[in-house]
């Protein structure tokens, strides 16, 4: 009987450990380990931080620097290095630091637009106080949407994605990265009552968020536009889709009184469909929208109530930072 050539049967483990073995090469020098310091310079507070500059700038979570305004980058090099907060804006929880000194190793920014579910992922951090600990999943979910608050606002933070890879205290603040060792998303959140539940969260980087961290590296505050509302997203009847042109919108749940959507004339179940002649099909589209330049700008609403496109417009107020 001819034999039957053996299989391989550790070859893909092997390709796959060879690809989490080469984004951790690749991208560890450049994930530092934040030590926060208070106004006495103790610390109180750690993290991680991304270098994505070679003169120091390096993005981390907001929440990991809040209230701080120095402490000490470790690297997996033995190095220890002061560095300075430069700008947070707890409504992205993205912030960023400047590690003193030139000549640092940038990690390589990726468009987190581009991932797919199941596509593999790399998180690399300093869980539990754990330097230069790395951890692979898989994509879970994308455009999932987290609750960022500052002072008495709240703003939907989403576009979040959702992956299985281990997350821990210390991580928030490093990088998601795919196989090609591209820093797609700054860890921020571990899911769930206790740790380890398999659910991990981190913002996206993108065209929006890359807008935040250079207006932060730049030392200015994140602006954005204001219309008071609270809502979700709502799919529209056939009928009506067919009838307005718009598939899905954003419905009003609650509004504001005395803001600009109602002095608009916006009325809860109303449901936003475009604002200015560009679509909206979520909460975190919408807030999308609502940048810096529509502030003390009036803007058009397509809103569908009752079954019928309606126009409405506003004048965008400032949300406060804080």
């Amino acid at each position: 009987m001819e034999s039957v050539p053996a299989t391989d049967a550790a070859s893909p483990l092997d390709a796959y450990s060879q690809n989490v073995a080469s984004v951790a090469e690749a991208l560890l020098p450049t994930v530092a380990a934040l030590r926060v310091e208070d106004h006495l310079h103790r610390p109180f507070a750690s993290g991680s931080a991304v270098l994505v500059s070679a003169d120091g700038l390096a993005v981390t979570s907001a929440h990991v620097v809040q209230g701080a305004s120095r402490g000490t980058a470790g690297f997996v090099s033995g190095e220890e290095i002061p560095f300075e907060v430069i700008g947070s804006d707890r409504f992205s929880d993205l912030a960023v630091v400047r590690v003193a000194g030139d000549g640092h190793r940038p990690a390589p920014l990726g468009d987190a637009g581009r991932l797919r579910v199941g596509q593999l992922v790399v998180a690399i951090g300093n869980p539990l106080g754990f330097e230069g600990s790395v951890s692979a999943g898989v994509v879970s979910a994308l455009g999932r949407s987290l609750t960022a608050s500052s002072g008495g606002s709240t703003r939907l933070l989403g576009d979040v994605i959702q992956t299985d890879a281990a997350l821990h205290p210390g991580n928030s603040g490093g990088a998601l990265a795919t196989s090609a060792a591209e820093v797609v998303g700054i860890n921020t959140a571990l899911v769930g009552p206790m740790i380890g539940q398999g659910l991990g969260m981190a913002v996206p980087i993108n065209r929006a968020t890359r807008g935040i961290i250079g207006t932060l590296a730049a030392g200015r505050l994140v602006r954005r536009a204001y219309l008071g509302i609270g809502g979700g997203p709502r799919r529209l009847p056939p009928a009506v889709a067919q009838a307005t042109g718009f598939s899905k919108g954003v419905e009003v749940v609650s509004l504001v009184a005395t803001s600009p959507a109602a002095h608009a004339g916006v009325r809860p179940r109303d449901v936003i469909v475009a604002l200015d002649t560009m679509p909206v099909g979520d909460v975190s589209e919408l807030q999308g929208l609502l940048t810096e330049r529509y502030i003390g700008r009036p803007v058009e609403l397509q809103v569908v109530r009752e079954g019928r496109l309606t126009h409405l417009r506003a004048t965008c107020a400032e949300l406060p930072p804080t």
